[in-house]
């Protein structure tokens, strides 16, 4: 039975946080478009800020529905907006590129408002969702989700680099086209980790839930697809030397296969992960 008192405050918590992510992306805006280099701090502290709180709401959800809050199309869409949001965050603080936030402030934006426009209404856990591997199955999804859409932010930034005129801006905020690469080389490779993660773990919990590793269920196949695709690509980059714009096409495309796994599967191609 859900305690409405902590969802209550999980709606305050994830209202809060849409206001700061959205404060956040503005100033990142202004930050870039009127060169206010004052802003980009403020956009990271609040965007930081936004990040706490989220957390919070997450935590405060879980407790008041009696369970992981990873199991609807809400819970989920908002966990991939706070997933995004870390690894965001990492990259921002470790590379000192508050530009990279500017491009991915919107996505998660975006993802959180898709949040916002699901039903937040807690029901009972169905029998297959009972288990000890939802927590690592779908965390690890996450953070997968999270990382590929940084190199797809990171592919965005450097196929516009070179369409920006304002050099000087552009060498104190945007690493070389270079290292921006490279960031995104390992992005992708975080990701695509935790993604090998996810699916190994969904077939050993599939198998114990319904008796087979693989079903060929609409997500898992489109799953399959989103991990080949980031594969090839860094076969392509280890192998064949694959960098620059050809590489951030690839992250391009990855990212959209991930949002079709996701938002598309659940839309049009209904199965056993429809709640999810």
């Amino acid at each position: 039975m859900a305690n409405t008192g902590f969802l209550q405050t999980e709606n305050v918590l994830f209202t809060i946080t849409m206001v700061l992510y959205f404060a956040a992306m503005v100033l990142y805006f202004i930050f870039v478009a009127a060169r206010k280099e004052q802003l980009a701090k403020i956009a990271v502290l609040l965007q930081g800020t936004g990040f706490l709180l989220h957390t919070a709401a997450l935590i405060v959800r879980g407790i008041g529905a009696g369970r992981l809050p990873l199991t609807n199309q809400y819970e989920f869409a908002t966990s991939f907006a706070w997933g995004l949001s870390l690894v965001s965050l990492i990259f921002v603080l470790r590379y000192r590129f508050q530009v990279l936030g500017a491009f991915a402030a919107p996505v998660i934006f975006l993802i959180i408002g898709y949040a916002a426009m699901q039903s937040k209404e807690v029901h009972e856990l169905m029998p297959a969702l009972r288990s000890n591997w939802l927590g690592f199955h779908v965390s690890t999804a996450i953070i997968s989700y999270g990382a590929f859409g940084v190199s797809f932010v990171l592919g965005i930034i450097f196929l516009m680099r070179e369409k920006m005129k304002d050099q000087s801006f552009l060498d104190r905020h945007i690493p070389a086209k270079e290292k921006v690469d490279m960031i995104s080389y390992r992005a992708v490779s975080l990701g695509l980790l935790f993604l090998t993660f996810t699916i190994i773990s969904g077939a050993i919990w599939a198998e114990r839930a319904w008796g087979s590793y693989w079903s060929w269920d609409p997500k898992e196949t489109w799953s399959l697809v989103t991990w080949i695709i980031y594969a090839i690509y860094l076969h392509l980059r280890i192998r064949r030397g694959w960098r620059g714009r050809a590489a951030a096409i690839f992250a391009v495309v990855g990212f959209i296969c991930v949002l079709f796994t996701y938002i598309g599967v659940n839309t049009f191609l209904p199965g056993i992960h429809s709640y999810a």
